[in-house]
């Protein structure tokens, strides 16, 4: 079985922002912020449209170096990112929010891709970089999550513990939403992706799992320990 994919033009790309417009206006009619928005689109379509070109050397790579750098560029991007919506930022809560995703995302990538998939090398760019993108930009949800629910719980005079919970909880909805849904209200994005490129439905469905387990440990893992860290003294 084969996949017939569709080759999209740059100019049948442009259809799917009319969607998007819609959502934009709504944010101007009901007198919305949208310059973090506008700066995040604009963001994700270059960043979209040169990834590929990019991956395209580094998949050919054989340099553990390269792969590792560019695993701790993500990394390092994806804990500012996680801290951004907050009030007050500065270097503490970056590299907090840093410890937290490098050690729960490592852990949980190499236990993906050693313990289950047995890549070899362990560098594989086709394979640990886009299952290293799913785990930090989970983590780094997660940690954005916990964040500022714990930091506004904590303003509001509640105890350590009692604002730890509730962040953690709050950290933790989008992936038990997720867990719930998958297969009855959606099929995510690599089973999908697998499905639509010939791969039979049950070892789609056997890597979604994979891919599930992986995000919800990385999200649970990433904001426990940023909670921890944070404990005040």
């Amino acid at each position: 079985m084969e996949a017939n994919l569709t080759n999209i033009s740059l100019v049948k790309l442009t259809i799917t922002l009319i969607p998007v417009t819609l959502v934009l206006f709504i944010f101007m009619y009901w007198s919305l912020s949208t310059k973090r928005l506008y700066h995040a689109f604009v963001r994700m379509l270059v960043q979209l449209l040169l990834v590929g070109y990019i991956l395209s050397y580094i998949f050919t790579t054989d340099n553990a170096w390269l792969i590792g750098l560019l695993l701790l560029v993500m990394v390092l991007i994806s804990s500012w990112i996680a801290i951004t919506n907050l009030t007050t930022t500065n270097k503490t809560l970056f590299f907090r929010a840093f410890l937290a995703i490098v050690f729960s995302s490592i852990f949980v990538l190499f236990t993906v891709t050693q313990g289950v998939l047995d890549v070899t090398p362990w560098y594989d760019p086709k394979t640990i970089l886009p299952l290293a993108g799913m785990i930090f930009a989970n983590a780094m949800n997660s940690v954005s999550l916990s964040a500022e629910r714990f930091f506004n719980e904590l303003q509001r005079q509640e105890p350590y513990h009692i604002a730890r919970n509730i962040a953690f909880q709050t950290a933790m909805i989008p992936n038990v939403n997720a867990l719930f849904a998958v297969g009855i209200v959606s099929l995510p994005g690599m089973m999908t992706g697998q499905i639509l490129s010939g791969v039979s439905p049950f070892i789609a469905a056997r890597y979604q799992i994979m891919v599930m387990c992986m995000l919800f440990a990385s999200a649970g893992l990433a904001s426990a320990l940023f909670l921890r860290i944070n404990k005040p003294k």
